[in-house]
């Protein structure tokens, strides 16, 4: 019983010793994984970089198309680190898989972290949008006191596109799923951004800091992070984290045939996907954030 269950479990979960800050240490820096995202990237870094990113960490799981030229082409020099990240780890003696995901965060963090304010940890195909100020940066200054701020996903579906449109993924993808605070519908989840100089302990969708799982939102109010999923939490006043999840259909089959960043999650995750876009595209609004955000800083083309 315990050899199966060794089998199956991934580790997750990874504690830090935090980074020494530098004296100078400011602004925020972005934290991904990616594999293949040759299409999408530029856009996402290009906005982030009008949003006031100072530098991207970008590791790459085994991409084997332009990703990573791209995304060097459409940055300032020097904008970008790009890690190779391709590998599957296992402690000695045991077939649990270590979560590359987690493991990427964890290394960012370590040797990158002090030299920053602030480090987002989110993927390609999730934009971080100011709804008020005209940078990231700017929306966080009103938190110095809170070292770790969840960003509730708001969840885009297909917009009607059965097949990838021309054209941009924030003007092409407009229609969420209404209701973001919806936490019994399957699509809440959380990405973070955190003080690194006091990041403890590493999970993809919750970090501890300062040895303590404590959480704030984007206006501040803190709450222990497992108890972010109520009404008095949600908040996207400051800050959005839009997550287009699906984008056309042809994509989102494409993003099933991709498979679990973890293999053996892979099964689970192709079963959860078309579940999921059912609901997203079952109730939908138009939002129009991340585009009023471009035009706010005389961003758009």
């Amino acid at each position: 019983m315990l050899s199966f269950l060794n089998r199956l479990k991934s580790i997750t979960r990874l504690s830090i010793q935090p980074p020494v800050p530098n004296p100078e240490r400011h602004g925020i820096a972005i934290v991904a994984i990616v594999k293949n995202e040759a299409k999408y990237i530029s856009e996402w870094a290009t906005f982030h970089f009008n949003a006031g990113v100072r530098h991207f960490y970008i590791y790459d799981n085994g991409s084997t198309d332009e990703t990573c030229d791209v995304l060097l082409d459409c940055l300032p020099e020097n904008a970008a680190t790009i890690i190779p990240w391709s590998q599957v780890l296992k402690p000695a003696n045991s077939q649990q898989i270590i979560h590359n995901q987690v493991l990427a965060y964890a290394h960012a963090a370590s040797n990158f972290g002090g030299g920053y304010r602030w480090m987002a940890f989110i993927d390609i195909d999730e934009f971080i949008v100011p709804k008020q100020d005209n940078s990231i940066s700017d929306a966080l200054q009103g938190l110095s006191d809170c070292h770790n701020i969840s960003l509730p996903w708001h969840m885009f579906g297909t917009s009607g596109h059965e097949t990838a449109p021309f054209g941009s993924v924030l003007e092409n993808y407009r229609q969420r799923y209404a209701n973001a605070s919806d936490f019994n519908s399957g699509l809440v989840n959380y990405k973070c951004i955190v003080d690194p100089c006091s990041l403890t302990t590493i999970r993809v969708h919750s970090m501890q800091t300062n040895g303590e799982w404590l959480t704030c939102n984007d206006v501040g109010f803190q709450v222990k992070t497992k108890n972010r999923n109520t009404e008095a939490f949600y908040s996207s006043e400051k800050l959005q984290l839009n997550h287009y999840y699906t984008r056309s259909k042809a994509e989102y089959i494409a993003k099933i045939n991709k498979g679990h960043i973890l293999q053996n999650r892979s099964a689970r995750y192709t079963k959860k996907l078309p579940r999921l876009l059912i609901k997203i595209d079952s109730d939908v609004i138009e939002d129009t954030s991340a585009i009023l955000f471009l035009e706010r800083i005389g961003a758009m083309d």
